[in-house]
């Protein structure tokens, strides 16, 4: 689908079937146009004859090498059958020499990593941002038999990326996509401030009835706006602990990387007063917070959902006057002076350097 996506957006499509014919895998490549659920997509489609040989990650290595393609394109491409053979490996507990392709598989996926990586350079992409990932769900079946979605080495891959799982109950990201997108990606998130210069839709096998079986890429140029951020938001509502703890808790995670930490007065069932703890948290540091709601204060549930953040440019004017809070309060709790003087002292320091 990524290969598919990335030709409907330009990548010349007669290099990458060279690409693949020079790898001599024995798979045999092509484009077509398809529609799915009414969106016109490009269709890549990979035929290998069916044997039942294995090949292992030097072997592969070693075509690749070999291939008439960009060093970019080789460097990027091995890099991601090596990560493909790392998940592989930690998944079976063998050395990574060990990990061994099924020669339809491996073929199959070759053609998909080395395609996309020849395409990639063809539109001479610099940065990617890849969205959450939907993994599907229901079961895959498997040389090793029926397994969960997502499959295992999918799940070692996408350790740390945004997953979610919507639609129909099929395996929607496979091991080789999610290879591609853990070893590719430079970032996950939202859409980037940008430009847009080139749209693809690659279409999927399937043509599903509720959604459009698709995947798009969006090619473009920075644009240095302000930047749109996603963020986690962690709330608890707690209508049983001593003020002096909840405030505590709120210092501590403000120390371990909340962006912001807000505490609201409501009024809970009852009729009992209690508060609304809010903490906006970066996607990665959602669970080591959800954990220190949980260690530092009474709740026993929290609701976690995804958010957008507008971050608007910064700079320093001069204009009106305040000391520093934090400064300030660090220097009382160091000094032992009272927060009250050490902010007049600041005060009069600075009426004093402006006279």
């Amino acid at each position: 689908m990524l290969v598919g996506a990335l030709a409907d957006a330009g990548a010349t499509q007669q290099v990458i079937l060279d690409a693949i014919d020079s790898l001599e895998t024995g798979a045999v490549v092509s484009f077509e146009k398809v529609k799915r659920n009414g969106i016109g997509a490009t269709k890549y489609h990979v035929r290998v004859q069916e044997t039942h040989a294995h090949r292992h990650l030097p072997h592969i290595v070693r075509m690749i090498e070999k291939a008439v393609i960009a060093e970019s394109a080789k460097h990027n491409a091995i890099s991601v059958f090596r990560r493909l053979g790392q998940a592989e490996a930690e998944v079976h507990q063998v050395p990574i020499e060990k990990v061994h392709f099924h020669e339809v598989g491996a073929a199959d996926s070759i053609a998909d990593i080395v395609g996309a990586c020849v395409a990639l350079d063809q539109l001479d992409i610099g940065n990617i941002v890849c969205s959450p990932l939907n993994v599907g769900s229901g079961t895959v079946k498997t040389e090793h038999g029926l397994l969960p979605v997502p499959a295992p080495a999918t799940a070692v891959l996408l350790k740390k990326a945004p997953v979610y799982s919507r639609g129909p109950a099929l395996e929607l990201t496979t091991p080789t996509g999610a290879a591609l997108a853990a070893t590719l990606a430079q970032s996950f998130g939202v859409l980037p401030p940008m430009k847009v210069t080139r749209v693809g839709y690659g279409a999927g096998g399937y043509d599903f009835t509720d959604q459009a079986n698709v995947l798009r890429v969006l090619v473009g140029e920075p644009t240095g706006a302000d930047e749109a951020l996603a963020v986690a938001v962690i709330e608890a509502n707690i209508d049983d602990l001593n003020p002096q703890i909840l405030a505590y808790a709120t210092e501590r995670l403000v120390e371990f990387g909340a962006l912001d930490v807000t505490l609201e007065p409501v009024v809970m069932k009852k009729g009992r007063p209690g508060n609304l703890l809010r903490v906006i948290a970066k996607p990665e540091d959602r669970e080591a917070l959800a954990q220190i709601v949980f260690a530092e204060t009474s709740t026993l549930g929290l609701r976690i959902y995804p958010a957008e953040r507008r971050v608007q440019s910064r700079s320093w004017t001069e204009g009106c006057y305040a000391p520093e809070y934090e400064d300030c309060r660090k220097l009382a709790r160091e000094s032992g002076v009272a927060l009250k003087n050490i902010i007049a002292e600041a005060n009069y320091a600075y009426l004093n350097r402006t006279r």
